[in-house]
């Protein structure tokens, strides 16, 4: 696909490659948890305030989120940097170069609208807290996403899931996850002298785990049902008072892991009920099923050479759950996964993703991608007719989520 603006994105992205190298390198050679993402956010800052743009930092009520736009009038796009990093293992799931790679993009956007003046704006959005801190569930509910016409992102996983001359695939799945916290109470008593005036808690979580285990069998395919222990009592002469366990429940789409959370519930219920404990729930946080557009991924495939992006093959090229599933019930949204080079087994959260994500090479890719998201998203604000087959096609598929 070759359009007016092809090459002031391209050349955009050249030129700036020094500051996208920068901000890659600090970020991946300082891994910061989520919520704590201090440098990434003010290196971000720095280097977007250098190269002219007006940038908020502690963007939305988030101490680590930040926002840059540019533009005036039009339509909306908005590219998410994600930066936190796992415990132990660093960026072994590659979010410096998801910074990396909207940042290009925003680049990119930014200066075809500078040099075209068409209406529209772009925003390149810090997006913390994406390993399970829900960092966009936040950012949704101040704001951040409100009158979006789209919003794009991609994702590194490993090169060796693909076959043949593809390089990622650009309609990933991804389930939804209900995460929640369960405390039962019962009473404690010495476990040798009168374990007959205890209610045994940790006996809840037993029996609430042989449920679950037994509810497996009759789940269908897709589905997810897994949990720990987090407080199981403290001595063994002690019957325990209280107890607590997280579980992630996950499915296809949020309202069937709502629906399958409440089966769930009900092995915390009965385990309740046979130990004579009391049983109390607290949610984590709930990420939406990834439902990226399917305009948006074709439009996408259609920028980079033919035989290089699958449109959804293999289906668990990266699968898990992520909050910018949460951002797809909010507006159209792109969530593509370029490979980058590991041995096989070393994929997303592992020491050696970490590693091959620190790579010159890497980086390439997520530039090559960031290029092609940005002619995307610049073709969102430029061709009303595009625009109006995404969004229609977003409307249908939000109702058949709900289903």
């Amino acid at each position: 696909m070759n359009t007016p603006w092809d090459k002031i994105i391209h050349q955009a992205v050249d030129h700036n490659l020094q500051a996208i190298k920068k901000i890659n390198h600090q970020i991946h050679t300082d891994p910061e948890l989520a919520y704590e993402e201090h440098n990434a956010h003010a290196n971000f800052v720095s280097i977007l305030e250098s190269l002219g743009y007006n940038v908020t930092p502690q963007a939305y009520g988030v101490a680590t989120a930040f926002s840059a736009e540019y533009g005036s009038g039009g339509r909306l796009v908005i590219f998410n940097a994600e930066y936190d990093a796992l415990p132990g293992i660093g960026h072994a799931c590659g979010h410096n170069l998801i910074a990396s790679a909207s940042f290009a993009a925003f680049l990119g956007v930014a200066e075809a609208l500078k040099q075209t003046s068409i209406p529209g704006r772009v925003r390149l959005l810090g997006t913390p807290a994406e390993e399970g801190g829900g960092g966009k569930i936040q950012l949704i509910n101040n704001g951040a996403y409100r009158d979006a016409a789209a919003c794009l992102m991609t994702h590194p996983g490993p090169q060796y899931l693909l076959s043949g001359d593809v390089t990622g695939v650009a309609a990933v799945k991804m389930l939804a996850n209900v995460k929640w916290r369960i405390f039962f109470s019962g009473q404690t008593a010495h476990a040798a002298m009168e374990p007959w005036n205890g209610f045994n808690a940790l006996d809840a979580v037993c029996l609430s785990y042989n449920a679950i285990s037994m509810l497996r069998q009759q789940i269908r395919p897709h589905e997810r049902i897994h949990g720990t222990i987090k407080e199981g009592g403290d001595r063994p002469n002690v019957i325990p008072g209280s107890t607590s366990v997280e579980y992630y429940v996950r499915s296809d789409t949020l309202a069937a892991a709502e629906r399958l959370w409440k089966r769930v519930q009900l092995c915390f219920e009965g385990a309740a009920i046979a130990t004579g404990c009391q049983v109390r729930y607290e949610s984590i946080n709930s990420y939406a099923d990834l439902r990226s557009s399917v305009e948006l991924c074709k439009a996408f495939a259609a920028t980079l050479p033919k035989g290089t992006v699958s449109l959804d093959e293999p289906a668990d090229f990266l699968a898990g759950s992520t909050d910018m599933g949460n951002v797809t019930y909010e507006c159209p949204g792109f969530h593509g996964a370029f490979g980058i080079d590991t041995e096989k087994g070393q994929g997303n959260h592992t020491r050696a993703f970490a590693d091959a994500s620190g790579l010159d090479k890497s980086l390439d890719r997520a530039v090559e991608w960031g290029k092609s998201m940005a002619l995307v998203g610049f073709r969102v604000l430029s061709d009303d007719d595009f625009n109006q087959v995404v969004h229609e096609d977003w409307a249908a598929d939000m109702k058949r989520a709900a289903l």
